[in-house]
């Protein structure tokens, strides 16, 4: 067995996390530390971008970084080891830079790409030539030649499909000829007017990337493996709508959170997810699992592209606490800070399609879980209303509409139904304090 400082003085391998269940790569858009700088255990490493978010990397451990092994740009497998951090005082071995360093997917970096990435991040690819034949490439940039591949970022891919850009007739500054974000920006600016006046090819046919395909697999994986059912019920927000906003200004101010829907609805899915487990359960072979905690996911919509992150032990929180880890969540989500365990693990998600206007959605479930819950949008719209007397009378009140996706091998009909009363119940008798 070797001594406590013998082991301590071994360098640690960083590894290119996985940011979601079904995320199987991601792009190193930006290194934030040099080869030979020191650095503090979870102090922010490198960027990556993948189809779901962009993150920061934190270092697993305080140290020198010693070897990076793919440079900005690369694309590189989960799990896949991105440098390496040895302690302080000790020496690690700097590897070389070379082709066969580079993203284990460079094979097919040639083939047209839809693989989102953040448009804040700096997807520049960096050659792996000398400083000083890296400013000579980048003084002259090319053109790829006809039939030549064409290498280029993620990014630089969205940015060419959203503005209908030929890739081939922009000119790349980078490492043989790579197309990077700077190029790419420059083509636009310039009006196009120094590309080569050359017909645009028609309008092609994009393979999916292997992160798409992946997703797209795992939705019709689905839709096979679960029997979809769905209930849509409309719930009287107005007493919630009001309440909030009597109490949005104070709350913000003496919890420095905004007061919005979600920790309602968050509470009212958690406490009526205690009463009926079975919606919080997962099916495993022939048996049931019923989970001991509420982990909830929350979709977040990002402008780039979508990702789930979940709060764990929901059923441990308060509303308060509910809405300052909603609040925590999506703002790290936005500014690339969620950790890889804070996007797994979800055993009932809640997403929100009504934000985009919305009546409802009917939403896939995200296996193994056994329901998932779609917002739809608020509206005010006139509703029959009826007094302690029994009198009805025409009113204007604050309505939403709830979807609620299941799995029926595990969940009835009548299950989701008592579910959704009770959840329903909750909202529109809302007497619980908000702090």
């Amino acid at each position: 067995m070797r001594p406590a400082s013998r082991r301590a003085s071994m360098p640690t391998d960083v590894v290119m996390p996985q940011m979601g269940e079904s995320i199987f790569e991601g792009t190193i858009t930006k290194w934030l530390k040099k080869a030979g700088e020191t650095v503090e255990k979870d102090e922010p490493l490198f960027e990556i971008s993948t189809d779901k978010v962009d993150a920061e990397i934190p270092a697993p451990v305080s140290g020198v970084l010693g070897d990076i092994r793919f440079p900005e740009g690369s694309t590189v497998e989960i799990n896949t080891v991105v440098a390496v951090i040895s302690v302080s005082g000790a020496s690690t071995p700097q590897m070389p830079l070379t082709a066969s360093a580079q993203t284990p997917s460079t094979k097919a970096e040639g083939a047209p790409q839809v693989q989102l990435a953040s448009p804040r991040a700096l997807a520049t690819a960096e050659t792996l030539a000398t400083p000083q034949a890296s400013q000579a490439q980048l003084a002259v940039p090319q053109v790829p030649l006809e039939g030549k591949k064409i290498r280029s970022s993620p990014l630089v891919r969205r940015i060419a499909k959203e503005n209908s850009i030929d890739l081939a007739q922009v000119a790349g500054s980078g490492s043989e000829g790579r197309i990077n974000k700077e190029d790419i920006l420059r083509y636009l600016n310039e009006g196009r007017s120094s590309a080569p006046q050359t017909q645009l090819a028609p309008p092609q046919v994009e393979p999916l990337t292997k992160m798409r395909a992946i997703i797209a697999q795992r939705m019709v994986e689905s839709v096979q493996t679960s029997p979809h059912a769905h209930t849509v019920y409309k719930v009287d927000m107005t007493r919630i709508a009001r309440l909030r906003q009597r109490q949005k200004a104070r709350f913000e101010q003496q919890h420095g959170v905004k007061l919005t829907y979600m920790p309602f609805i968050a509470a009212a899915a958690v406490e009526a997810l205690g009463k009926f487990p079975i919606v919080n359960a997962s099916l495993e072979g022939n048996a049931i699992r019923y989970h001991r905690n509420i982990h909830l996911g929350i979709a977040v919509a990002l402008e780039w592209g979508l990702i789930v992150p979940v709060i764990k032990q929901a059923e441990e929180r308060s509303f308060l606490g509910l809405a300052r880890a909603i609040a925590d969540l999506a703002a790290r989500a936005r500014s690339k800070k969620l950790l890889p365990d804070e996007v797994t693990g979800s055993t009932f998600t809640l997403t929100n399609s009504g934000v985009f206007g919305g009546e409802f959605g009917t939403p896939i479930i995200n296996q193994p879980e056994s329901a998932i819950l779609a917002i739809g949008g608020l509206r005010k719209e006139p509703a029959v209303v009826t007094d302690a007397e029994g009198n009805d009378s025409i009113a204007i009140r604050s309505m939403q509409y709830f979807c609620l996706g299941f799995d029926h091998r595990t969940i009835d009909g009548a299950d989701s139904g008592k579910f959704m009363s009770l959840f329903k119940q909750i909202l529109e008798g809302w007497d619980k304090e908000i702090g």
